[in-house]
């Protein structure tokens, strides 16, 4: 006896084409979303319409061809590329006779597969149960109050009784959430108290953020060809030349009309974008919907309040295309945007260079003379890559022509206290 794998659930896409959205572009990221799920496609159905039909979305002869399909191709379950109210749901259900799930419902299903942490699974199952919250039903019987012989009287019906569950649930959930957010601004207390500046890599759903991280990190985040590859935030430590560490934050990707239920869930995750110094937007160069994707960034941004943290364009994927690696500057003269290839390394060292351009967009020179017994200072400074001139005294103390970011040296000030301000020959100059 052996264990078969279960099989891949098999479904029909339908699609409505509205005037006032672009319905090419959200088919094929259906697709994808599809594929990402481990779903196999039977069938698709498109139709174009002014405006949902409010009893089956699509229409009494659209929704009996879906129907037809269905029972076609024998698939067990159908996904709209829109989102359903809960009546809307049901009646097709009753049509089809088999599930019916909105694309929020794909997008929750897709996050629930993805989330390996435990602050990840509780987020994911918030989403879900909020979502669930308007669509629980029951059969006929929804108005049957529990009990028996000799339980009779007051009572509340199984449809009470499962809102009422789903409400401790929920509310369950969102305290061991918010006692984990407490832990998490902790983490981010102490990183503020050290003053190590914090990169958030935010982007469209596989731009190519994991792999990017991978090659600034040498981590072994997960990083694959589908979307929401990975979902858990990753922070790992980096050090850049001439600068110093940083932290660089990994965190899930974006796309279009992300559930608001997900953007409740992981707000706790998505303040790391927020509270961060400077934000890595990455983008799939070589997309055709590059720029679409771009501004639906910028509105989830928008909604997590994170839309004023400073941001520096990477266009990633230049190996698609015939692009070479390279920087562009605005008009204050600071990186505006990098083109580079995180699966070949192209343009690495430029991000890299403009990443130290603006988290230390002023550098300050000045000179010191410290005695001997701060060798682990001049240490410090020789790994910074400050020191551009060195001279010994006579009585055992070194003279230090320093050049470095403000940022760093707020940082060793604050490490080696009062007396470091005695030893200054020449005041900082920017």
């Amino acid at each position: 006896m052996f264990e078969l794998a279960e099989p891949a659930e098999q479904a029909v896409l339908v699609h409505v084409n509205f005037p006032q959205e672009q319905s090419t572009e959200d088919l094929q990221e259906l697709r994808m979303l599809v594929a990402s799920a481990g779903v196999a496609v039977l069938g698709e159905l498109s139709c174009s319409r002014q405006a949902p039909d409010a009893k089956l979305f699509i229409g009494t002869g659209k929704a009996a061809e879906l129907a037809a399909l269905v029972a076609d191709t024998a698939a067990s379950v159908v996904i709209f590329n829109n989102e359903l109210s809960p009546s809307q749901t049901r009646n097709l259900e009753r049509l089809c006779q088999v599930r019916v799930i909105d694309r929020t419902s794909l997008i929750l299903d897709i996050f629930a597969q993805r989330a390996r942490t435990y602050e990840g699974k509780l987020q994911v199952e918030l989403a879900q149960l909020q979502h669930l919250a308007s669509r629980l039903i029951r059969g006929f019987d929804n108005e049957r109050q529990k009990g028996g012989i000799g339980l009779r009287g007051p009572g509340e019906t199984r449809l009470e009784t499962d809102r009422r569950l789903l409400r401790e649930r929920v509310k369950a959930l969102k305290a061991r959430l918010e006692k984990l957010g407490r832990q998490r601004e902790q983490g981010r207390r102490a990183r503020q108290r050290s003053e190590q500046p914090v990169i958030s890599i935010v982007g469209y759903t596989n731009a190519g953020k994991s792999s990017l991280f991978n090659r600034l990190t040498r981590a072994e985040v997960y990083a694959a060809d589908q979307l929401f590859a990975t979902l858990d935030p990753t922070l790992r430590q980096i050090n850049l030349p001439q600068f110093g560490e940083a932290i660089l934050a990994d965190t899930v990707g974006f796309i279009r009309h992300l559930p608001h239920d997900l953007v409740a869930a992981f707000k706790s995750t998505l303040q790391e974008t927020r509270d961060a110094d400077l934000q890595l937007h990455v983008i799939d160069a070589a997309d055709p919907r590059r720029d679409e994707n771009m501004r639906q960034v910028q509105l989830v941004l928008t909604e997590i309040d994170a839309a004023e943290v400073p941001q520096l364009l990477v266009f990633n994927k230049i190996d698609q295309l015939a692009q070479q690696p390279r920087i562009e500057y605005n008009e204050q003269g600071l990186p505006a945007a990098v083109w580079l290839s995180a699966l070949t390394g192209a343009g690495l060292d430029l991000l890299q260079q403009a990443l130290i351009e603006r988290l230390s967009q002023q550098y300050l020179q000045l000179q010191l003379c410290l005695p001997p017994h701060y060798s682990q200072l001049r240490a410090q400074l020789f790994a910074l890559q400050a020191v551009q001139h060195e001279q010994y005294l006579e009585d055992g103390s070194y003279q230090l022509q320093l050049k470095l970011a403000a940022a760093q040296w707020a940082r060793l000030l604050k490490q080696y206290g009062q007396p470091l301000e005695n030893y200054i020959v020449r005041p900082p100059v920017f």
